[in-house]
């Protein structure tokens, strides 16, 4: 088991004051987490993990995190006090991305290589289910109330209906090309799926799982095939969605109401993933290529600041600290 590595440390973190919130950075390419401290925008701390992290996410009481290594072929369950691995969870081949239930206890976990989605629960650490998708699995969403899981895959172009009560597919609906990830929103009555070499964003009614509207996304200067939607994520109500657009090295301002595009905004290099600090008052965007993470001021519409991380950053999840 590897040990954790300590790159920096704050003034704020040796204080006695609280500690502040934090966003943590998966680098594929380095085998680490980077630590962001929000308060003063720098990395504080950086672990180990196993091969070509990815996917993080972490307990609804933010006692451990998940993390998927990719190359590992496990999910990884880190103590973010101490960046301890404390054990690996089954997981199936190239786990890519996963979701956990609301009930906190199961994984949902797209397996790229195998076309399957894999059930872990997570307190017996067995598997509880293998369910058939599409081929290279990568996006996975849950609903509010728990009821339905989705899995997008990558080139089969579809996302797969899961029913989580019996863990079996009742519906696959088509999407443009590539779909990369997936968000339930509007209390669950909406599903949006991003389709990365389509070049757009998808949106169901989740009553009858038809396509009830399409986004598109131009930037002036910037060729078709350079705007590739990945990840994104909403503003508080949502009411606005912000889209990583890949190796346009932008992301989208998404008017959720409208579904019309009201701004582009400038980051890193080949952004892919995102989140926000506590109040959604800033973005954090992941920027792979320039291995660095982009902060935005929602408010304004700005990016304020370059901080750099790891080896092609993928993805971000936000951790408060008290």
């Amino acid at each position: 088991m590897k040990l954790p590595i300590l790159a920096t440390l704050s003034a704020a973190l040796l204080s006695t004051t609280a500690l502040a919130d934090e966003i943590w950075v998966t680098n594929e390419k380095d085998d680490t987490i980077s630590v962001i401290d929000i308060e003063t925008l720098e990395v504080v701390r950086t672990f180990e993990t196993g091969e070509r992290p990815r996917g993080i996410t972490f307990s609804k009481d933010y006692s451990v995190v998940y993390i998927c290594a990719s190359d590992s072929d496990a999910v990884q369950v880190m103590d973010p006090e101490t960046g301890k691995i404390l054990y690996d969870l089954p997981s199936g081949e190239d786990p890519e991305q996963f979701v956990l239930h609301p009930d906190n206890r199961h994984l949902y976990i797209a397996n790229e290589d195998d076309a399957i989605t894999t059930v872990v629960d997570t307190e017996t650490r067995t598997v509880v289910a293998q369910i058939d998708v599409g081929i290279e699995p990568e996006g996975m969403a849950v609903s509010p109330d728990g009821k339905i899981a989705i899995t997008t895959s990558e080139t089969t172009n579809m996302a797969h209906w899961i029913d989580t009560e019996t863990q079996t597919l009742f519906a696959n609906t088509l999407v443009d090309s590539r779909p990369r990830h997936a968000e339930f929103v509007k209390e669950g009555t909406e599903l949006w799926v991003s389709a990365e070499i389509g070049g757009t964003i998808s949106i169901f009614d989740v009553a009858t799982q038809t396509e009830k509207a399409k986004i598109d996304f131009e930037i002036d200067n910037i060729h078709p095939d350079r705007v590739q939607p990945v990840g994104f994520e909403f503003t508080n109500g949502d009411t606005h969605a912000f889209v990583a657009l890949g190796p346009s090295n932008h992301i989208a301002v998404v008017n959720a109401e409208t579904y019309e595009v009201e701004e582009y905004i400038l980051v890193g290099r080949r952004v892919w993933h995102m989140d926000f600090n506590r109040d959604r008052s800033q973005l954090f965007t992941t920027n792979g290529v320039s291995g660095d993470v982009t902060v935005v001021d929602v408010a304004s519409r700005k990016a304020l600041k370059s901080i750099k991380v790891g080896r092609f950053p993928w993805g971000a999840a936000f951790r408060p600290t008290e």
